[in-house]
């Protein structure tokens, strides 16, 4: 997968379109991703020892990785993500401006 923890995302469909965020988590096997601030669910939490009210509680959820693309701040476009050998290191370039992607945090 392209896409990696830390990469600014546009959705480019769905409710959520048009929507930028930062990738909070990938699911490798299952090919979705978590953005900051896109799709949010409300979960209903038990009451624990650690949480005694319980509740309810918005957070995101998964969206599949095709429904996301690359997002260059600085040009203000979406892109594919594709590669480059500099200095015979493999770096990730995005497609529509050539430039650098910059972000993806290492695991």
């Amino acid at each position: 997968m392209k896409i990696k923890v830390g990469d600014k995302v546009k959705v480019i469909t769905g409710h959520y379109k048009g929507t930028i965020g930062e990738v909070k988590a990938v699911g490798h096997k299952s090919e979705k991703v978590i953005v900051e601030g896109v799709n949010i669910i409300k979960k209903h939490i038990k009451p624990t020892q650690q949480n005694p009210d319980g509740g309810i509680v918005e957070q995101e959820a998964p969206i599949h990785v095709s429904n996301v693309m690359i997002y260059d701040g600085r040009s203000k476009k979406v892109g594919r993500v594709g590669y480059k050998f500099e200095d015979g290191k493999k770096i990730r370039i995005n497609k529509k401006t050539g430039k650098e992607i910059k972000g993806g945090k290492k695991k």
